[in-house]
């Protein structure tokens, strides 16, 4: 077998020293920690391969240390636990929490060999890390949306997700995906039209997730209905986001009110990152290390201050500015330890760019309601005809309207279709 990264982990010297001599004779490059402070930091430095982990160690207990892996969702390695006091519960405790094997000291030398080979074989199943609900947080706000979300997990009702973009709506449909089901993200809404029940066979037992309800044309919403109204011949959960909240929804023509109907009787509103800022310290660790694993990035540190600093600060973006936010960070900064001012530095950079996309809308608001909705709508339609090169197919379907109507409202409000 290939040379792998091993790290031990026990607060025995002796132990530690036996085990890597044992493991390099055999061609591996080890690593060693005494406690789980240590262990935390070479996880994330030394990436290994295959971690032996002792159950018993002074400043963390060992399943104590493979719960916050999994909670982060750093358990992309597998992780054998070694103990000199085990027992058969504390085995099956173990692996329920996502341990390979488990090793009883002594450690005989042909069963450490037999399972460490057995584990590496296993490594190269396991999937990479990334984001899920459980490295979000442990805010109240949080857990509550958990507990909300395993409730629903227990039916298969079709679920409207509501948030911000780039916030963790995507997390939250995904916490409800069972592992080794179709997972079909639609994108694409002209298929809805096309075949919408080839969309509920590729995704049978599975879910499939619409990102932006409001982006749907007439036609595609009514494909969206007879996936909803066929979805439990084929055991399939239908997720849909939206940006805007139910209220919002039913106020404008874009969606179909028997549509938003179904779907809003089960919906669940997903809070943005500035509703549990004590989750950022947390939250920001997970980043740095799963940018450690995912893209080969040199891991490093960030001080209570740089951590605090990113807690108070505004997220306009929520997490998906979060998440370039600390990605800069650690291209960037110059230390070993992320600072205060390396915060600063980077959110006065991005802060210059939600500032850029902020819009002044060329509009009197001291006239009468009607003449400012008719401004405002000559100034939409004006805008997207610009960008899409006056493509009437495309302004109808970006703005829910039928193209006769559309060709109505523009002459009603002077838009000339050829001269923008």
């Amino acid at each position: 077998m290939a040379s792998r990264n091993i790290m031990v982990v026990d607060d025995e010297v002796g132990i530690r020293e036996l085990l890597s001599d044992i493991l390099q004779d055999e061609g591996h490059r080890v690593v060693t920690a005494e406690n789980a402070q240590v262990a935390r930091e070479m996880r994330l430095s030394a990436r290994p391969d295959l971690v032996l982990l002792d159950i018993w160690m002074p400043d963390c207990d060992g399943i104590s240390l493979l719960k916050e892996w999994g909670n982060a969702g750093l358990l992309n390695m597998p992780v054998v636990m070694m103990s000199g006091h085990g027992t058969i519960d504390t085995a099956v405790e173990a692996t329920r929490i996502g341990a390979f094997d488990f090793l009883e000291k002594p450690i005989a030398l042909q069963k450490l060999l037999k399972t460490v080979n057995s584990a590496l074989v296993h490594a190269d199943t396991l999937p990479k890390s990334e984001m899920n609900l459980v490295s979000l947080g442990k805010s109240q706000l949080i857990n509550e949306l958990k507990q909300r979300l395993e409730q629903i997990s227990r039916t298969q009702t079709p679920l409207l997700l509501i948030g911000k973009k780039g916030g963790s709506i995507e997390l939250c449909a995904h916490f409800l995906h069972v592992a080794g089901s179709p997972w079909v993200t639609l994108n694409e809404y002209e298929k809805l039209t096309i075949a919408p029940l080839e969309i509920l066979e590729q995704a049978r037992e599975g879910i499939v997730f619409i990102e932006e309800l409001t982006a749907l044309s007439k036609a595609e919403q009514k494909g969206l209905s007879l996936l909803l109204s066929n979805a439990h011949k084929y055991q399939v959960r239908i997720i849909c986001a939206a940006t805007h909240g139910l209220a919002q929804l039913a106020e404008t023509a874009t969606v179909d009110q028997t549509l938003l109907q179904t779907l809003s009787n089960t919906n669940l509103k997903v809070p943005c990152l500035n509703d549990h800022r004590e989750d950022i310290p947390e939250l920001v660790l997970s980043m740095t290390a799963l940018l450690t694993e995912s893209s080969g990035i040199t891991y490093k540190d960030f001080d209570v201050a740089a951590l605090n600093a990113l807690r108070n600060a505004e997220w306009s973006g929520d997490l998906k500015q979060l998440e370039a936010v600390v990605q800069n960070l650690m291209l960037t900064s110059l230390g070993e330890e992320i600072t205060s001012d390396d915060v600063s530095r980077v959110l006065e950079q991005f802060s210059g760019v939600t500032e850029a996309v902020d819009i002044v809308l060329p509009i009197d608001l001291t006239q009468p309601l009607r003449e400012a909705r008719d401004e405002f709508e000559r100034y939409y339609f004006k805008h997207h005809m610009k960008l899409i090169n006056n493509n009437m197919s495309k302004l109808a379907e970006i703005s829910g309207l039928e193209r006769t109507h559309l060709y109505r409202k523009l002459k009603q409000l002077g838009v000339n279709i050829k001269g923008n």
